[in-house]
């Protein structure tokens, strides 16, 4: 990796970080502790961000206490900046298995997105409030009440404004829904989703190709954002759109794979 690359690959994990913070959070040694009871294993997880000043099982141990007591089974997330260096390798000998694999893709230059791209005849964009936008992801993603209204919350108390919108057609038909974390010159893609029955119509390529000319008109100069690695059909979109591959992290457990 290019030392260009490498420090957007940092400053993206740092956004993401920060875009990704729930209410419910706390430190121990140096590691971030997230404990949203939500959907998305990011905001109920353990980073580890600095070596810590304690012997690897007593840390790991007072994370588990912390987990047990939100009623959250311990997940701690691999990345290629995760302290110690060695710490997947670690886990890994301790029989934690590793699961949902990530790709963290990059766009170094947003000038493309300068000029808006016309969105096809009747569709709009429209920007709709955290409790709206969290109930329609979590609808699509199947999540439980608890796991929506902890999304509405988290998205409603970040440190990073949030900005979500839905693009629809003329009908008020849900097409494709996405948000954007900007901080700084810096915005990430979050909760792209688009309905099944109109996938592959081009509205996920619309969709983003509008946050991110939103991202532009608020200064934005550079974007990230998180996708399955196993996900080839969005990962051909975001490569369309200029993205390109930065790092990938995966989560491990003692619990085994963790939903």
């Amino acid at each position: 990796m290019d030392e260009a690359l490498a420090q957007l690959a940092q400053r993206a994990e740092a956004a993401g970080l920060n875009a990704s913070a729930p209410p419910q959070q706390g430190e121990i040694a140096g590691w971030s502790l997230r404990l949203s009871p939500g959907k998305a294993k990011r905001s109920r997880c353990v980073n580890a961000l600095a070596q810590g000043s304690l012997p690897l099982d007593e840390l790991l141990a007072r994370c588990q206490a912390s987990f047990d007591a939100a009623g959250l089974p311990l997940i701690l997330r691999l990345t290629p900046f995760s302290q110690p260096a060695d710490l997947d390798a670690q886990l890994a000998a301790k029989g934690w298995p590793a699961f949902d694999a990530a790709d963290v893709m990059v766009l170094a230059d947003l000038q493309a997105f300068a000029a808006p791209a016309p969105l096809p005849e009747g569709q709009v964009l429209l920007a709709v409030d955290a409790a709206r936008y969290a109930a329609a992801v979590g609808a699509l993603r199947g999540s439980s009440e608890r796991a929506i209204a902890a999304h509405a919350e988290r998205l409603a108390a970040s440190q990073v404004p949030y900005q979500g919108f839905f693009l629809q057609d003329a009908a008020g038909q849900l097409l494709a829904c996405g948000q954007i974390a900007q901080e700084g010159a810096i915005t990430g893609l979050y909760d792209v989703f688009t309905p099944p029955p109109y996938r592959g119509q081009g509205h996920g390529q619309n969709l983003c190709a509008a946050l991110l000319h939103q991202a532009v008109r608020q200064a934005a100069q550079e974007a990230y954002l998180q996708v399955g690695s196993d996900n080839a059909v969005a990962q051909r979109l975001y490569r369309h759109l200029g993205f390109q591959f930065a790092y990938r992290y995966h989560y491990r457990s003692p619990h085994g794979i963790v939903d």
